[in-house]
């Protein structure tokens, strides 16, 4: 195996999979071997370099992910619950490291994927940004110092494209909150406000979502009692940290014992 693991980018044509495709060009720590994308999909059999408006890599998006899995040492998915519960089985299968960003996954899909966890090492995380896991790590301290008295809420804005709300880092905040106070999310989440709502219930955790334009990504946490506030905020302003933080996860994947990890494992926090 060459010193540098080699790593497939599914869902190459999106966002994220074409800056994870730019910066494992760029790396000297990790090479890139493949990109995946959906059978049918117009990048599928052309040159990944031409897709992205370059020259000519010598690689060819490809539709076959069991093929691409075989050889690789890692796998880096940002797509769509459906396509990531499919791809954590072929890369348990591969026993590729397996970093997942996808968000909007449900208990079905996180079923399937603890599932093929018992054969692989898996990295999922709503955000892979230093910062944020820093944010997160915060906001519980905070919720645990403060009693119920404290209004807790989140709030994240996005780019007009985001399918889901709230994002997976909102929710990764608000669980937070939740664990720093001793309750289950579920149980306390306020995920939606229109018209004569009542007065806000005590202990609640609410999440409000904006969508608009090209925003990255922007969370704040908001500790809200009479007389006073504390926020806590985190602004992305290039995704590119996604996707460093996402490398640094394949690597740091490499030679564990299977399992389900995060990126508070990742960062050692």
């Amino acid at each position: 195996m060459s010193e540098r693991p080699g790593v497939v980018v599914t869902g190459a044509s999106g966002r994220m999979g074409q800056m994870l495709v730019r910066l494992l060009r760029q790396s000297d720590k990790a090479r890139l071997i493949a990109c995946v994308e959906r059978a049918g999909h117009p990048w599928v059999g052309q040159d990944i370099g031409a897709c992205l408006g370059g020259a000519d890599l010598g690689l060819r998006v490809t539709d076959d992910a069991l093929e691409a899995f075989s050889r690789a040492q890692a796998v880096i998915d940002f797509t769509v619950p459906a396509a990531t519960v499919e791809f954590a089985a072929l890369a348990a299968q591969a026993r590729a490291v397996h970093v997942i960003g996808t968000t909007g996954l449900e208990a079905a899909h996180l079923a399937r994927i603890s599932a093929a966890a018992r054969h692989a090492v898996i990295v999922r995380a709503g955000n892979m940004s230093l910062g944020v896991n820093l944010l997160v790590q915060l906001t519980r301290k905070v919720a645990q110092a403060l009693d119920a008295d404290w209004d807790i809420e989140v709030v994240e804005a996005h780019h007009r494209m985001k399918v889901d709300a709230p994002s997976g880092t909102a929710l990764m905040l608000g669980q937070a909150a939740a664990d720093g106070r001793g309750v289950v999310l579920d149980e306390v989440s306020d995920r939606g406000r229109d018209g004569i709502t009542g007065a806000r219930g005590r202990g609640m955790i609410g999440f409000s979502a904006i969508r608009g334009g090209d925003i990255v990504g922007e969370h704040d946490v908001i500790f809200a009692a009479d007389g006073e506030r504390v926020v806590l905020r985190h602004i992305a302003t290039d995704r590119a940290i996604f996707a460093r933080g996402a490398i640094r996860a394949a690597l740091w994947g490499q030679g564990r014992k299977p399992g389900e990890y995060d990126m508070i494992d990742v960062l050692g926090l």
